[in-house]
Protein backbone atom coordinates (compact mmCIF):
# COMPACT_ATOMS: atom_id res chain seq x y z
CA UNK A 1 0.00 0.00 0.00
CA UNK A 2 1.25 3.68 -0.63
CA UNK A 3 0.10 6.89 -0.26
CA UNK A 4 0.22 10.44 -1.69
CA UNK A 5 -0.79 13.59 -1.04
CA UNK A 6 -2.79 15.59 -3.81
CA UNK A 7 -3.96 19.28 -3.95
CA UNK A 8 -6.90 20.29 -2.63
CA UNK A 9 -6.20 17.82 0.52
CA UNK A 10 -6.90 14.61 -1.73
CA UNK A 11 -5.07 11.26 -0.42
CA UNK A 12 -4.19 8.83 -3.31
CA UNK A 13 -4.06 5.52 -1.94
CA UNK A 14 -3.06 2.54 -3.75
CA UNK A 15 -4.05 -0.59 -3.37
CA UNK A 16 -3.37 -4.68 -5.07
CA UNK A 17 -6.27 -6.31 -6.34
CA UNK A 18 -6.41 -9.65 -6.19
CA UNK A 19 -5.21 -10.35 -9.65
CA UNK A 20 -2.25 -7.83 -9.53
CA UNK A 21 -4.09 -4.81 -10.79
CA UNK A 22 -3.67 -1.37 -8.92
CA UNK A 23 -6.71 0.10 -7.78
CA UNK A 24 -6.28 4.02 -6.58
CA UNK A 25 -8.82 5.60 -4.15
CA UNK A 26 -8.41 9.46 -4.13
CA UNK A 27 -10.26 10.77 -0.74
CA UNK A 28 -11.09 13.83 0.71
CA UNK A 29 -12.18 12.75 4.32
CA UNK A 30 -9.61 10.94 5.90
CA UNK A 31 -10.59 7.27 4.88
CA UNK A 32 -8.62 4.48 5.67
CA UNK A 33 -8.46 2.17 2.80
CA UNK A 34 -7.70 -1.33 3.98
CA UNK A 35 -10.38 -3.72 2.48
CA UNK A 36 -8.71 -6.55 0.57
CA UNK A 37 -10.11 -8.32 -2.54
CA UNK A 38 -11.62 -10.74 -1.67
CA UNK A 39 -12.14 -12.11 -5.27
CA UNK A 40 -9.94 -15.66 -6.31
CA UNK A 41 -7.24 -14.47 -8.49
CA UNK A 42 -7.22 -15.10 -12.39
CA UNK A 43 -4.58 -14.98 -14.70
CA UNK A 44 -4.85 -11.10 -16.50
CA UNK A 45 -5.03 -11.19 -20.73
CA UNK A 46 -2.39 -11.24 -22.32
CA UNK A 47 -0.86 -8.29 -24.51
CA UNK A 48 -2.75 -7.98 -27.85
CA UNK A 49 -1.11 -7.02 -31.36
CA UNK A 50 -0.70 -3.94 -33.31
CA UNK A 51 -1.27 -3.83 -36.76
CA UNK A 52 -0.72 -1.21 -39.52
CA UNK A 53 -2.79 -0.26 -41.84
CA UNK A 54 -1.18 0.78 -45.06
CA UNK A 55 -4.11 1.89 -46.99
CA UNK A 56 -4.11 4.95 -44.43
CA UNK A 57 -1.41 5.05 -42.57
CA UNK A 58 -2.91 3.73 -39.20
CA UNK A 59 -2.41 1.62 -36.42
CA UNK A 60 -5.36 -0.59 -35.22
CA UNK A 61 -5.12 -2.58 -32.13
CA UNK A 62 -6.41 -6.50 -31.94
CA UNK A 63 -7.64 -7.69 -28.54
CA UNK A 64 -9.71 -10.47 -29.03
CA UNK A 65 -10.31 -10.95 -24.96
CA UNK A 66 -12.58 -7.95 -25.53
CA UNK A 67 -15.08 -9.94 -26.96
CA UNK A 68 -15.98 -11.42 -23.55
CA UNK A 69 -16.19 -8.61 -21.18
CA UNK A 70 -19.13 -7.59 -19.40
CA UNK A 71 -22.18 -5.69 -20.89
CA UNK A 72 -24.82 -3.66 -19.32
CA UNK A 73 -25.31 -5.79 -16.43
CA UNK A 74 -28.63 -5.28 -13.84
CA UNK A 75 -27.62 -2.22 -10.93
CA UNK A 76 -27.32 -5.79 -8.86
CA UNK A 77 -24.55 -7.44 -10.45
CA UNK A 78 -22.88 -4.13 -11.34
CA UNK A 79 -19.00 -4.73 -11.11
CA UNK A 80 -18.17 -0.62 -10.32
CA UNK A 81 -20.50 -0.21 -7.12
CA UNK A 82 -18.77 -0.68 -4.24
CA UNK A 83 -18.67 -4.26 -2.60
CA UNK A 84 -21.35 -4.99 0.11
CA UNK A 85 -20.31 -5.43 3.56
CA UNK A 86 -23.23 -8.39 3.87
CA UNK A 87 -21.60 -11.65 3.46
CA UNK A 88 -22.46 -13.75 -0.16
CA UNK A 89 -23.17 -10.21 -2.05
CA UNK A 90 -21.56 -9.74 -5.10
CA UNK A 91 -17.74 -8.82 -4.73
CA UNK A 92 -17.17 -6.63 -7.18
CA UNK A 93 -13.89 -4.24 -8.82
CA UNK A 94 -13.56 -1.88 -5.76
CA UNK A 95 -13.15 -3.91 -2.47
CA UNK A 96 -14.39 -0.89 -0.37
CA UNK A 97 -17.83 -0.81 0.86
CA UNK A 98 -17.75 3.27 -0.39
CA UNK A 99 -15.62 5.59 -1.90
CA UNK A 100 -15.67 8.87 -3.46
CA UNK A 101 -13.45 8.58 -6.45
CA UNK A 102 -11.29 5.39 -8.25
CA UNK A 103 -8.93 4.56 -10.61
CA UNK A 104 -8.23 1.01 -11.29
CA UNK A 105 -6.55 -0.71 -14.11
CA UNK A 106 -8.82 -2.09 -16.72
CA UNK A 107 -9.86 -5.35 -16.67
CA UNK A 108 -9.73 -6.43 -20.10
CA UNK A 109 -7.88 -3.86 -21.72
CA UNK A 110 -7.22 -2.85 -25.44
CA UNK A 111 -3.64 -1.57 -24.38
CA UNK A 112 -1.08 -3.07 -21.32
CA UNK A 113 2.33 -2.34 -19.97
CA UNK A 114 4.99 -4.59 -22.29
CA UNK A 115 7.25 -6.49 -20.73
CA UNK A 116 10.84 -5.18 -21.26
CA UNK A 117 11.12 -2.72 -23.62
CA UNK A 118 9.26 -1.27 -26.50
CA UNK A 119 9.40 0.22 -29.82
CA UNK A 120 6.63 0.89 -32.59
CA UNK A 121 7.62 -1.11 -35.46
CA UNK A 122 9.44 0.36 -38.27
CA UNK A 123 9.49 0.82 -42.29
CA UNK A 124 5.68 1.03 -42.61
CA UNK A 125 4.43 -0.63 -45.28
CA UNK A 126 2.13 -3.74 -46.33
CA UNK A 127 5.06 -5.73 -45.27
CA UNK A 128 5.23 -4.13 -41.40
CA UNK A 129 5.30 -6.73 -38.78
CA UNK A 130 2.56 -7.00 -36.40
CA UNK A 131 3.83 -5.35 -32.94
CA UNK A 132 2.63 -5.41 -29.32
CA UNK A 133 -0.30 -3.07 -28.43
CA UNK A 134 1.65 -1.54 -25.62
CA UNK A 135 -0.04 1.29 -23.42
CA UNK A 136 -2.07 1.87 -20.58
CA UNK A 137 -6.12 1.50 -20.37
CA UNK A 138 -7.82 2.60 -16.77
CA UNK A 139 -11.09 2.83 -15.49
CA UNK A 140 -12.29 5.90 -13.27
CA UNK A 141 -15.50 5.10 -11.47
CA UNK A 142 -16.50 8.94 -10.89
CA UNK A 143 -18.91 8.06 -7.36
CA UNK A 144 -20.42 5.30 -5.47
CA UNK A 145 -23.81 5.69 -5.98
CA UNK A 146 -25.14 3.83 -9.49
CA UNK A 147 -27.79 6.08 -10.09
CA UNK A 148 -25.96 9.42 -10.64
CA UNK A 149 -23.89 10.82 -13.68
CA UNK A 150 -21.45 13.22 -13.74
CA UNK A 151 -23.72 16.46 -13.70
CA UNK A 152 -25.19 15.29 -10.42
CA UNK A 153 -22.31 15.36 -8.73
CA UNK A 154 -21.54 18.30 -6.17
CA UNK A 155 -18.96 20.43 -7.36
CA UNK A 156 -15.90 19.34 -4.52
CA UNK A 157 -16.95 15.82 -6.20
CA UNK A 158 -16.14 17.03 -9.79
CA UNK A 159 -13.08 19.05 -8.19
CA UNK A 160 -11.85 15.05 -6.96
CA UNK A 161 -12.09 13.94 -10.63
CA UNK A 162 -10.38 16.54 -11.87
CA UNK A 163 -7.43 15.88 -9.72
CA UNK A 164 -7.35 12.29 -9.90
CA UNK A 165 -7.43 12.80 -14.33
CA UNK A 166 -4.36 15.31 -13.59
CA UNK A 167 -2.78 12.75 -11.70
CA UNK A 168 -2.77 10.22 -13.92
CA UNK A 169 -1.48 12.31 -16.34
CA UNK A 170 1.60 12.88 -14.59
CA UNK A 171 2.34 9.63 -13.60
CA UNK A 172 1.38 8.14 -16.64
CA UNK A 173 3.59 10.42 -18.85
CA UNK A 174 6.76 9.15 -17.63
CA UNK A 175 5.98 6.13 -19.11
CA UNK A 176 8.58 5.68 -21.76
CA UNK A 177 6.28 3.18 -24.07
CA UNK A 178 3.11 5.96 -23.47
CA UNK A 179 2.86 8.56 -26.61
CA UNK A 180 -0.59 10.06 -25.29
CA UNK A 181 -2.83 9.81 -22.88
CA UNK A 182 -6.88 10.15 -23.41
CA UNK A 183 -8.85 10.71 -20.75
CA UNK A 184 -12.76 10.27 -21.81
CA UNK A 185 -16.30 9.26 -20.82
CA UNK A 186 -19.19 7.68 -22.98
CA UNK A 187 -22.67 8.07 -21.35
CA UNK A 188 -25.88 6.52 -22.76
CA UNK A 189 -26.10 2.85 -24.84
CA UNK A 190 -26.30 5.20 -28.79
CA UNK A 191 -22.58 5.73 -27.84
CA UNK A 192 -21.49 2.29 -26.91
CA UNK A 193 -21.75 2.23 -23.17
CA UNK A 194 -21.42 -1.22 -21.72
CA UNK A 195 -21.54 -0.29 -17.92
CA UNK A 196 -23.99 2.49 -16.37
CA UNK A 197 -22.43 3.58 -13.33
CA UNK A 198 -20.36 6.61 -13.89
CA UNK A 199 -17.73 6.38 -14.64
CA UNK A 200 -15.01 6.89 -17.73
CA UNK A 201 -11.41 5.54 -18.71
CA UNK A 202 -8.31 6.51 -19.81
CA UNK A 203 -6.51 5.18 -22.80
CA UNK A 204 -2.52 5.74 -23.19
CA UNK A 205 -1.37 4.91 -26.35
CA UNK A 206 2.04 3.66 -27.53
CA UNK A 207 1.32 6.52 -31.06
CA UNK A 208 -0.56 9.20 -31.64
CA UNK A 209 -4.42 8.40 -32.73
CA UNK A 210 -4.78 9.49 -35.85
CA UNK A 211 -6.95 12.96 -34.79
CA UNK A 212 -4.31 13.98 -32.61
CA UNK A 213 -1.60 13.87 -35.77
CA UNK A 214 -4.72 15.67 -37.42
CA UNK A 215 -4.65 18.31 -34.90
CA UNK A 216 -0.99 18.70 -34.44
CA UNK A 217 -0.47 19.13 -38.35
CA UNK A 218 -2.97 21.90 -38.02
CA UNK A 219 -1.24 23.16 -35.04
CA UNK A 220 2.10 23.23 -36.30
CA UNK A 221 0.77 24.60 -39.99
CA UNK A 222 -0.62 27.46 -38.43
CA UNK A 223 2.09 28.47 -35.96
CA UNK A 224 4.80 28.31 -38.58
CA UNK A 225 2.57 30.72 -40.90
CA UNK A 226 1.82 32.70 -38.01
CA UNK A 227 3.68 32.80 -35.15
CA UNK A 228 0.80 32.26 -32.78
CA UNK A 229 -1.08 28.87 -30.88
CA UNK A 230 -3.74 27.51 -32.85
CA UNK A 231 -6.67 26.85 -30.17
CA UNK A 232 -5.74 30.54 -28.72
CA UNK A 233 -6.81 32.06 -31.59
CA UNK A 234 -9.84 29.81 -31.85
CA UNK A 235 -11.02 30.90 -28.50
CA UNK A 236 -10.24 34.34 -29.14
CA UNK A 237 -12.47 34.01 -32.31
CA UNK A 238 -15.12 32.56 -30.27
CA UNK A 239 -14.95 35.70 -27.58
CA UNK A 240 -15.07 37.92 -30.24
CA UNK A 241 -17.88 36.78 -32.29
CA UNK A 242 -19.76 35.95 -29.15
CA UNK A 243 -22.78 34.29 -30.74
CA UNK A 244 -21.27 30.51 -29.73
CA UNK A 245 -20.42 30.83 -26.73
CA UNK A 246 -22.44 28.93 -24.05
CA UNK A 247 -20.83 29.96 -21.06
CA UNK A 248 -18.06 31.32 -19.45
CA UNK A 249 -16.04 31.84 -15.94
CA UNK A 250 -13.30 34.11 -15.07
CA UNK A 251 -10.71 30.98 -15.98
CA UNK A 252 -13.22 28.71 -18.62
CA UNK A 253 -14.93 29.08 -21.57
CA UNK A 254 -17.56 27.08 -23.23
CA UNK A 255 -18.56 27.29 -26.83
CA UNK A 256 -19.87 25.62 -29.68
CA UNK A 257 -17.32 25.65 -32.55
CA UNK A 258 -17.73 27.64 -35.55
CA UNK A 259 -17.75 23.89 -37.56
CA UNK A 260 -18.80 21.98 -35.35
CA UNK A 261 -19.67 18.07 -36.63
CA UNK A 262 -22.23 17.04 -34.34
CA UNK A 263 -25.82 18.18 -33.16
CA UNK A 264 -24.63 19.27 -29.69
CA UNK A 265 -21.45 19.85 -29.65
CA UNK A 266 -19.11 22.05 -27.09
CA UNK A 267 -15.67 23.02 -26.47
CA UNK A 268 -14.62 23.48 -22.73
CA UNK A 269 -11.07 25.84 -23.09
CA UNK A 270 -8.97 27.01 -20.08
CA UNK A 271 -8.59 31.08 -20.41
CA UNK A 272 -4.89 30.38 -19.41
CA UNK A 273 -3.60 27.81 -21.94
CA UNK A 274 -1.85 24.86 -21.07
CA UNK A 275 -0.26 22.27 -22.72
CA UNK A 276 -2.13 19.44 -20.89
CA UNK A 277 -4.53 18.50 -17.50
CA UNK A 278 -1.03 18.21 -15.47
CA UNK A 279 -0.55 21.95 -15.71
CA UNK A 280 -3.33 23.16 -14.51
CA UNK A 281 -2.84 25.44 -12.09
CA UNK A 282 -5.01 25.53 -8.70
CA UNK A 283 -6.96 28.37 -9.78
CA UNK A 284 -8.17 26.94 -13.05
CA UNK A 285 -8.69 23.29 -11.00
CA UNK A 286 -10.51 25.14 -8.70
CA UNK A 287 -12.88 27.25 -11.21
CA UNK A 288 -13.67 24.05 -12.98
CA UNK A 289 -16.55 22.32 -11.37
CA UNK A 290 -18.78 25.33 -11.91
CA UNK A 291 -18.40 25.58 -16.13
CA UNK A 292 -18.49 21.54 -16.25
CA UNK A 293 -21.76 21.16 -14.35
CA UNK A 294 -23.42 23.92 -16.41
CA UNK A 295 -22.26 23.34 -19.65
CA UNK A 296 -23.84 19.33 -18.93
CA UNK A 297 -26.88 20.27 -17.46
CA UNK A 298 -27.01 22.80 -19.98
CA UNK A 299 -26.96 19.93 -22.42
CA UNK A 300 -29.51 17.38 -20.28
CA UNK A 301 -31.85 20.57 -20.85
CA UNK A 302 -31.93 21.04 -24.29
CA UNK A 303 -34.88 18.22 -24.96
CA UNK A 304 -35.57 17.50 -20.98
CA UNK A 305 -33.54 14.30 -21.33
CA UNK A 306 -30.47 12.54 -20.68
CA UNK A 307 -28.30 13.29 -23.66
CA UNK A 308 -25.74 10.46 -24.81
CA UNK A 309 -22.56 12.19 -25.58
CA UNK A 310 -18.61 11.33 -25.43
CA UNK A 311 -16.71 13.92 -23.75
CA UNK A 312 -12.97 14.03 -24.15
CA UNK A 313 -9.81 15.51 -22.89
CA UNK A 314 -7.61 16.90 -26.21
CA UNK A 315 -4.11 17.74 -25.08
CA UNK A 316 -0.62 17.79 -26.09
CA UNK A 317 1.21 14.13 -26.88
CA UNK A 318 3.86 13.26 -24.19
CA UNK A 319 6.73 14.08 -25.96
CA UNK A 320 6.07 16.38 -29.22
CA UNK A 321 3.45 19.10 -30.09
CA UNK A 322 3.86 20.71 -26.36
CA UNK A 323 4.14 24.05 -27.89
CA UNK A 324 1.34 24.29 -30.05
CA UNK A 325 -1.06 21.77 -28.50
CA UNK A 326 -3.48 22.75 -25.40
CA UNK A 327 -5.93 21.21 -23.55
CA UNK A 328 -9.70 21.35 -23.86
CA UNK A 329 -12.38 19.34 -23.30
CA UNK A 330 -14.81 18.69 -26.00
CA UNK A 331 -18.14 17.21 -25.66
CA UNK A 332 -20.41 15.53 -28.32
CA UNK A 333 -23.84 14.39 -28.57
CA UNK A 334 -25.06 12.17 -31.45
CA UNK A 335 -29.06 13.40 -29.96
CA UNK A 336 -30.81 16.06 -33.01
CA UNK A 337 -33.69 15.51 -31.64
CA UNK A 338 -35.99 13.54 -28.62
CA UNK A 339 -36.91 10.89 -30.83
CA UNK A 340 -33.83 10.98 -33.48
CA UNK A 341 -30.07 10.36 -33.85
CA UNK A 342 -27.73 11.51 -35.57
CA UNK A 343 -26.14 8.39 -37.25
CA UNK A 344 -22.18 8.31 -38.73
CA UNK A 345 -23.34 7.04 -42.22
CA UNK A 346 -22.17 6.83 -45.87
CA UNK A 347 -19.91 10.48 -45.90
CA UNK A 348 -19.02 9.99 -42.48
CA UNK A 349 -18.34 6.72 -41.93
CA UNK A 350 -16.90 6.07 -45.35
CA UNK A 351 -15.46 9.36 -46.38
CA UNK A 352 -14.53 10.92 -42.86
CA UNK A 353 -16.42 14.01 -44.21
CA UNK A 354 -18.85 15.54 -42.16
CA UNK A 355 -22.25 17.31 -43.31
CA UNK A 356 -23.92 18.80 -40.51
CA UNK A 357 -28.21 19.45 -40.73
CA UNK A 358 -28.28 22.11 -37.42
CA UNK A 359 -26.41 25.61 -37.76
CA UNK A 360 -23.25 25.76 -34.36
CA UNK A 361 -25.20 28.80 -33.82
CA UNK A 362 -28.60 27.30 -33.37
CA UNK A 363 -26.95 24.83 -30.94
CA UNK A 364 -25.36 27.09 -29.13
CA UNK A 365 -28.86 29.30 -28.49
CA UNK A 366 -30.71 26.23 -27.78
CA UNK A 367 -28.15 25.15 -25.01
CA UNK A 368 -27.63 29.34 -23.47
CA UNK A 369 -32.20 29.06 -23.67
CA UNK A 370 -31.39 26.01 -20.96
CA UNK A 371 -33.41 27.41 -17.58
CA UNK A 372 -30.51 25.63 -15.12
Amino acid sequence: MSVAKLPADITRTDRQMADGRTIRYYDTKGQRRQAQDQRPAEAQPQIGELRYDALVGEWVAVASHRQNRIFLPPKELCPLCPTSENPGELLTEIPESDFEVVVFDNRGPSFRPPVGDFELPEALSTQTAAGESAGKCEVICFAADHGKSLKDLAPSQVRVILEAWKDRVRELSKESYIAHIAPFENRGEEVGVTLTHPHGQIYSYPFLPPRVEKMLAAAQEHKDRTGRVLLDDVVAREIKDGERIVARNNHWIAFVPYAARYPFEIHVAPLKPVADLAELDEVASAAFPEIALEVLNRLDGVFGIEMAYIATWHQAPVRVGRDVMRLHWQITSVRRQPGKLKYLAGSESAMGAFIMDLKPEQSATQLREVKL
